[in-house]
């Protein structure tokens, strides 16, 4: 099996495309970007979310509604099912490279892109489109952005290359000591039913343990703290996965009856959070953390919604897009350097778009299709035809 960049994610090198690639996995991946792309939309007109650009307006409690239950659906899983792939396909990528091939790989295709954003796109981004830092010329604010070591947590959205660059790291160096995972063949029974009930179970009480003692405003990485859990624990299973190869061999059948049950049980359980925790006299403070009732039941929901939906998404893709053809292979190929590069065009995107009338949820709508095909067209077009192809 080939790696996948972006899909391995973002982490491996590209090789030759081959028979041997699964096919649904780069689709499965393509999909989570564009899905990113609509998450910062969102962020730009919804009262939820922090985004460098906001063109928000007084909206109603239905459209306040709609935004808060989408973005929370997609904050509870697409990224965690990137980390889950990311760690699939690293015990592989350790298996064949060995400790410093595999992190050299990584400090390449993870740290590069990273240093690239943080160090240019970034500034750019804030100065010139969003205006959220000073005056005085860009050189002078770039020179001060370095010296106060405020760049270092300006990763804005390759928070995810720079936190898998982390897991990459601690992977390696485990395996390093001559440990490797265990192999867990799946045979779809109530043994592996029973084994993904205790995972939901343990991410949403790590979850929840660490949402207790961290204030809503903390930040590692530019993400919150309470959202790593989730996070390593895909990434973990991802690589144990990878022994037993789950992505190819888990029952059809299982994934679907353990994500019905899984996104059947979050249906009441959100609808609960909505009417009993607050949401709808906009009292918030309770679902970021602290030791309550409805922080632990949000974090329940979201491990329920993560697991459930990884699951789904494995088993439709899985029969119906093990395959591309010249569109889908185009879009598989760029999903890394849209990622990279959506900000600045999404955030122009919108400011070109603030004078249309129209509510918040079609002007989100717009502004995804809008970002989606000018970033797909740059990476296409201006990354891959330039010498950051090698790091694309």
């Amino acid at each position: 099996m080939t790696d996948i960049p972006m899909g391995e994610t973002a982490g491996a090198v590209t090789d030759a495309r081959s028979a041997s690639r699964l096919l649904f996995i780069d689709n499965i991946r393509w999909s989570m970007i564009i899905l990113v792309l609509s998450m910062h939309a969102s962020d730009t007109y919804s009262p939820f979310g922090n985004w460098y650009y906001v063109d928000r307006q007084r909206t109603g409690l239905g459209t306040a509604l709609f935004f808060g239950v989408y973005q929370s659906f997609l904050q509870a899983f697409f990224m965690a099912a990137l980390f889950f792939i990311a760690g699939y396909f690293s015990a592989a990528a350790y298996d064949r490279k060995g400790f410093s091939r595999f992190l050299r790989d990584r400090l390449v295709r993870l740290g590069l892109p990273t240093l690239l954003y943080l160090l240019v796109i970034g500034p750019l981004t804030q100065y010139f489109l969003s205006r959220t830092w000073g005056s005085g010329g860009f050189g002078h604010q770039w020179l001060l952005h370095l010296k106060d070591g405020e760049w270092l947590s300006e990763t804005g959205p390759m928070w995810f290359c720079a936190a898998l660059l982390v897991f990459a790291i601690i992977y390696g160096l485990i395996r390093l000591t001559g440990w490797k995972e265990s192999r867990i063949e799946p045979a779809g029974d109530r043994r592996d039913g029973a084994a993904v009930a205790i995972f939901i179970a343990i991410m949403a009480a790590s979850t929840f343990l660490v949402r207790v003692g961290m204030s809503e405003g903390a930040s590692v990485l530019n993400v919150h703290p309470g959202d790593f859990p989730q996070y390593i624990l895909m990434f973990a299973a991802g690589a144990f996965g990878s022994r037993g190869h789950w992505i190819t061999e888990l029952p059809e059948r299982f994934c679907i009856q353990w994500a019905s049950l899984a996104l059947t049980l979050a249906i009441p359980l959100f609808a609960a959070l909505i009417l009993f925790g607050g949401g709808l006299q906009g009292e918030t403070a309770q679902y970021a953390g602290g030791f309550n009732p409805v922080s632990a039941g949000k974090c329940l929901w979201e491990a329920l919604v993560c697991v459930g939906m990884g699951l789904l998404m494995l088993a439709v893709y899985r029969r119906h897009f093990d395959r591309q053809g010249p569109v889908a292979r185009w879009l598989s190929d760029n999903a890394f350097g849209v990622y990279l590069i959506h900000p600045p065009i999404l955030i122009g995107s919108a400011i070109l778009l603030h004078a249309v009338a129209l509510n918040a949820i079609a002007k989100a709508l717009l502004l995804t299709a809008v970002a989606a095909v000018g970033s797909f067209a740059a990476s296409a077009f201006v990354l891959r035809k330039s010498p950051l192809r090698a790091i694309v």
